[in-house]
C-alpha cells in the first residue's frame, strides 16, 4: 500500500508527533510511506520519503497547492494528522482521506475544554457557552469561525481518536459515531540509552506550559514532603520561570535519554489543566514500569488503573505521590502494536473501498 501521511511539523517534541513516526516507522516494513510536512525541526531519520509544504503548519485558511504533489504520490490512502489549516482540512475530506484527531482545536477555541476561570468545561460547544472563555471578542470572532470551518470540513472524514473521552466529545459536537474509530497509541520500542543518566526524582514530562499543570504539580510535590526532587524534562513558556523557582529542567530529550532518566524516576507526575486527550507520556512511562501520579483528566482513566485523584485537587494528588509506590506500574490499555496497527488498516481499507 502506498501511504500519504499530512503533519503540520516533523518533529519528536510532544505525544501527537511521538506517535506518527511510531506509525511511520511501523508501517514503512511493508509499505511504500510518504510524509508532507509544514516545517521539518531537522534531526528525525524516517524510514519514508519526505517533503516539506510551507503552509501546511498555518493554523489559519491559507491556500496551498494540495493537488500537485498529492498527483505526483499518487497515494492509496491519505492519513492527516494535526493539521489545523481548514483549507488542507477540507481537502482532505474531498480525497477520501482519514484524519486523526489528536487534540480540541477542531471542536473547542478555547484552551482544550479548560475555562477562563480555571474550572473543567463539559458544556457544548456554541457562540454564547465558548465566548465566556475569552476576553478579546474580536479574537474570539476570528478563532470561532476557525474552529466552525475545521469542525465542518471534519463531519464526512473517517476519524481516529485515541480515546473514548475523544470519540464522546466529537459526538456532542454532532459527528456522527459511526465515523469515530478508537485507536489507542501504541507505545514503540524506546531505544537503549547509551549512558546513564539521572538520579533518584520525581519527573515531569511534557511541554512546560500552564494547561500542562506544571504549578499544580509543584504544588502537590511540596505538599507532599517527598523527600525526591522534582524534575522537568521539556520546555515551553513556563521554563525560565521554573528555573528561577530552583527546579532542573532538562529541556527537550531525545527517546533513549527520556528513558534513562525514566529508569531513575520514581514516578511520573502529570496534572494537566486542560482535559487530556489521552496522555501518551503516562502510558510510555507505565510501560517501563514507572508508576504515574495523576488525576482525572479526559482520556488517563481509560489507561490508567488509579488510584486517581480528583480533576483539580491539588490535596489528593499530594496524598497519591507521597504513596507512588502504591500506584500500579501496569496500564489497563494495550499496547500491542501488531494489534493496533492492524485495526489502523481496517480503517485505511474501508476508506479506500468508500472511494470506488
Amino acid at each position: 500500500m502506498k501511504i500519504l501521511h499530512i503533519n503540520d511539523r516533523l518533529s519528536n517534541r510532544g505525544g501527537a508527533d511521538i506517535h506518527m513516526t511510531s506509525i511511520i516507522r511501523c508501517q514503512a516494513t511493508d509499505h511504500k510511506v510518504h510524509l508532507a510536512v509544514g516545517r521539518d525541526d531537522g534531526n528525525i531519520n524516517l524510514p519514508c520519503n519526505k517533503i516539506v509544504l510551507p503552509g501546511l503548519d498555518d493554523r489559519s485558511r491559507r491556500t496551498l497547492d494540495m493537488d500537485s504533489f498529492f498527483d505526483e504520490v499518487k497515494p492509496d490512502i491519505t492519513h492527516v494528522h494535526n493539521v489545523m489549516n481548514p483549507m488542507v482540512i477540507e481537502w482532505a475530506a474531498g480525497n477520501h482521506s482519514v484524519m486523526t484527531i489528536q487534540d480540541h482545536r477542531l471542536f473547542c477555541p478555547g484552551r482544550g475544554k479548560w475555562t477562563l476561570d480555571g474550572q473543567s468545561c463539559s458544556r457544548k460547544f456554541g457562540v454564547e457557552t465558548c465566548a465566556t472563555c475569552f476576553t478579546d471578542l474580536e479574537y474570539f470572532t476570528e478563532i470561532l469561525k476557525l474552529t466552525n470551518e475545521r469542525l465542518n470540513a471534519i463531519r464526512s472524514m473517517e476519524l481516529v481518536v485515541l480515546s473514548d473521552y475523544m470519540r464522546t466529545e466529537l459526538e456532542s459536537v454532532g459527528i456522527r459515531a459511526e465515523n469515530i474509530n478508537v485507536i489507542p497509541p501504541f507505545v514503540a520500542d524506546f531505544p537503549e540509552p547509551q549512558v546513564a543518566e539521572g538520579y533518584p526524582c520525581i519527573l515531569f514530562s511534557g511541554r512546560l506550559v500552564r494547561g500542562k499543570g506544571v504549578y499544580d504539580a509543584v504544588e502537590a510535590w511540596r505538599q507532599s514532603s517527598i523527600d525526591l526532587p522534582l524534575v522537568f524534562a521539556g520546555t515551553g513558556s513556563e521554563r525560565e520561570n521554573l528555573e528561577n523557582l530552583g527546579f532542573t529542567v532538562l529541556g527537550w530529550l531525545p527517546r533513549n535519554r527520556l528513558m534513562a532518566w525514566y529508569r531513575n524516576a520514581k514516578a511520573l507526575i502529570m496534572a494537566p489543566r486542560w482535559q487530556e486527550p489521552f496522555g501518551i507520556a503516562g502510558l510510555e512511562a507505565m510501560t517501563i514500569g514507572v508508576p504515574v501520579v495523576s488525576w482525572e483528566s479526559g482520556g488517563i482513566s481509560e489507561w490508567h488503573p488509579g488510584p486517581l485523584a480528583p480533576w483539580g485537587n491539588i490535596g489528593e494528588l499530594a496524598r497519591i505521590l507521597k504513596n507512588y509506590d502504591k500506584v500500579s506500574r501496569s496500564p489497563m490499555k494495550s499496547c500491542d502494536q501488531n494489534n493496533l496497527m492492524s485495526r489502523l488498516f481496517d480503517v485505511y481499507e474501508s476508506t479506500i473501498e468508500g472511494n470506488h
